[in-house]
């Protein structure tokens, strides 16, 4: 029996910032095997030209019976498991190449919304017994995490096959929270309480939830 892989994305820094937990947590599971799958951990560019034809390029390297990918949300509070991706493209903030793309697409000739093909349910169900606050979302909003999920789903249903797709954003990381309060008291152009994204997570913390994303997509392959 062919050995099941999983495909693990996850953004660079953008936005100014000196880092990104989804990116450590791509680069902290490659190499990884659980429940069965064979784990790629991948990062990607913060960069909406050329987006699709990078992920084709790595889901046709890979040949991954599952991918996952991960996103900062700054200001959330929790993991956050999506649910649709929608064809939109805008951008409150320019990519890392400088391009701020308003009231775009994803794909040109595309659906209007796609759902994530992972179980997602069970995995946030999953997540919450282990005391690992989680919830579901309806919109990975309008920015890459949103153009990756429509990507993959879209590349993943072409290509045929049960392949299952899925989109977990996550907090920042205590030491960016950190950076960010440090940052206000040298500013002194704001309060504290005037910042909605003071909320972190242990990045160990994240890493569980991920792994039991994975264990729960296993199961659903029937691996």
């Amino acid at each position: 029996m062919r050995q099941r892989k999983a495909l693990v994305t996850g953004f660079e820094p953008y936005g100014g910032r000196g880092s990104n937990p989804a990116f450590e947590l791509a680069r902290g599971i490659d190499g990884a095997s659980i429940a069965g799958l064979t784990v790629a951990g991948r990062g990607l560019p913060v960069q909406f030209d050329g987006l699709q034809a990078r992920l084709q390029d790595l889901i046709e390297a890979e040949r991954p019976d599952l991918v996952i990918s991960v996103g900062l949300w700054p200001g959330e509070t929790m993991i956050r498991l999506e649910r649709f991706a929608h064809n939109l493209a805008d951008f409150d903030i320019p990519d890392n190449a400088g391009s701020r793309i308003r009231d775009g697409d994803v794909q040109g000739n595309g659906a209007v919304a796609l759902k994530a093909s992972w179980p997602v349910r069970r995995i946030q169900e999953r997540i919450l017994a282990e005391g690992v606050p989680a919830r579901l979302s309806e919109t990975a909003g309008t920015f890459l995490c949103n153009a990756t999920l429509y990507a993959c789903l879209e590349t993943l249903e072409k290509q045929g096959g049960q392949r299952l797709c899925g989109f977990m954003h996550v907090p920042y990381m205590p030491a960016q929270v950190a950076e960010l309060i440090a940052e206000v008291g040298r500013e002194g152009t704001q309060e504290l309480g005037q910042r909605a994204d003071l909320a972190s997570m242990d990045l160990a913390v994240m890493r569980r939830a991920l792994d039991l994303a994975l264990e729960v997509c296993a199961d659903e392959l029937g691996g």
